[in-house]
């Protein structure tokens, strides 16, 4: 593949795919930090212990939200070098 300047596909299909893993990342935390939320009030838990499992299901939330942004981009990445 040329390494010179992107053809408008080119930046088209990048944002597709930022946008792409933007979304999916968001997605994933918000059904992780639901669940970390659906166990609290199905435990009926109260006070500082629902507090610590909401922010437990935030930091779950946000670590799998980056991970998943992070593999979505360098898969891509890795295809664009590829030629594919």
């Amino acid at each position: 593949m040329d390494m010179g300047r992107e053809s408008r596909s080119e930046k088209d299909a990048m944002t597709v795919e930022i946008v792409f893993a933007l979304m999916t990342a968001a997605v994933l935390a918000g059904v992780i930090f639901a669940g970390a939320w659906a166990l609290a009030l199905a435990l009926g838990l109260s006070g500082s212990v629902a507090s610590g499992a909401l922010a437990g299901g935030s930091l779950l939330g946000a670590g799998a939200g980056v991970w998943r942004l992070v593999r979505v981009l360098l898969r891509f990445d890795k295809q664009r070098r590829l030629g594919h």
